[in-house]
């Protein structure tokens, strides 16, 4: 198939996750045989930070205005056999009325950001998608699952919502055969609503243990936190960074935006990831969060500082191991950016 794809980023992984899941499931798009342009916005921020300018498995496209791109290549994109609009793409409301009018193929919505999309159309306030244009999306794509995806069809009048989990690209996140630096370790842009999570399992225990080693690795964190002496800071670090990053880390801290929490059947991508280098995670519970992994035997939750510190400081180190490696074979099944391209694949086939 011809599939054109508007997106937030794919040449920037800089403060967003949706670079990592595009570029890992569009490199295995383009090896099944499928032909791909990408359609990202010219942005400042993103172009200061460009750590995959020109994407090997598909063509992409800067473009800094609408007018501009379809007086340019509006016959390109009418005449794919796909078109799909992504989350947070800048003027995604006209980007999508376009589409819905004069694509010919398949029109179908992306959203990696659900809950805070369905939150946002709520209250009148989402920027990129309307209640009026989800009808209009032949297929829509989320990832979120469960009660979630009934919701947009009954409520939203959805003609298909299908779940297209996030997923990890192990061409990038792997094991690496290295002594951990760290005893605990959180990787993830700044988030109003999960740094009191981040302040309760990681800040609050080493704030406790001063012998303990921990890191926080992200984007976009006031200036005016305050972190513990025995806790390093990393302000970006790009995906080829993550393997390295993880394997030094005895256990690593998952934890989910609170309206995912809500909605439930929300896995994050930095869980995947955190899987497929086989190293411990320790996450924080949300509805769902069983259909992924299996607590106690893939992964490990706490809800406490406390809890957190007996795992750090008392958890035998080859159940430690052991519980990675399921976890990394879990992955590995399910959850890889081949198994996310089929099920794509199958979807387009489908309708």
């Amino acid at each position: 198939m011809k599939i054109v794809v508007f997106g937030l980023s794919i040449t920037s992984s800089w403060g967003n996750g949706h670079a990592t899941t595009y570029r890992g499931l569009l490199r295995e798009m383009d090896r099944r045989g499928h032909e791909i342009l990408f359609l990202e916005r010219d942005a400042t921020w993103y172009e200061a930070h460009r750590d995959l300018p020109e994407p090997p498995f598909c063509n992409t496209l800067i473009y800094k205005s609408l007018d501009e791109l379809f007086a340019e290549y509006g016959p390109e994109i009418c005449d794919a056999d796909c078109v799909i609009v992504g989350s947070y793409v800048y003027q995604g409301i006209e980007v999508g009325k376009w589409v819905s009018k004069h694509a010919k193929g398949i029109k179908a919505f992306y959203d990696i950001d659900t809950p805070v999309t369905l939150a946002a159309l709520d209250r009148g306030e989402c920027q990129y998608l309307s209640e009026d244009l989800i009808p209009c999306y032949d297929l829509y794509l989320s990832f979120t699952g469960g009660p979630t995806l009934d919701h947009i069809e009954r409520h939203y009048g959805s003609r298909a919502a299908r779940p297209l989990y996030c997923s990890v690209d192990p061409l990038v996140h792997y094991p690496m055969q290295i002594t951990p630096r760290w005893d605990l370790g959180y990787l993830g842009t700044y988030s109003r609503d999960r740094q009191p999570g981040l302040d309760l399992l990681l800040c609050q225990p080493a704030a406790s243990w001063e012998k303990g080693r921990f890191v926080v690795a992200g984007a976009q964190y006031p200036s005016e936190l305050k972190w513990s002496k025995n806790t390093h800071r990393i302000e970006h670090l790009p995906p080829e960074c993550h393997s390295e990053f993880y394997s030094s880390q005895r256990f690593t801290l998952n934890l989910t935006r609170k309206q995912m929490q809500v909605a439930g059947y929300s896995p994050s991508v930095r869980l995947f990831e955190a899987a497929a280098c086989a190293v411990p995670i320790v996450s924080d519970h949300w509805p769902g969060l069983e259909q992924f992994f299996v607590p106690g035997k893939e992964i490990l939750l706490a809800s406490g500082s406390q809890e957190m510190l007996r795992i750090l400081q008392r958890f035998p180190d080859d159940e430690r191991r052991a519980i990675g490696e399921r976890a990394r074979a879990r992955v590995m099944q399910s959850h890889s950016a081949a198994c996310r391209a089929e099920e794509l694949e199958e979807y387009l086939t489908a309708l």
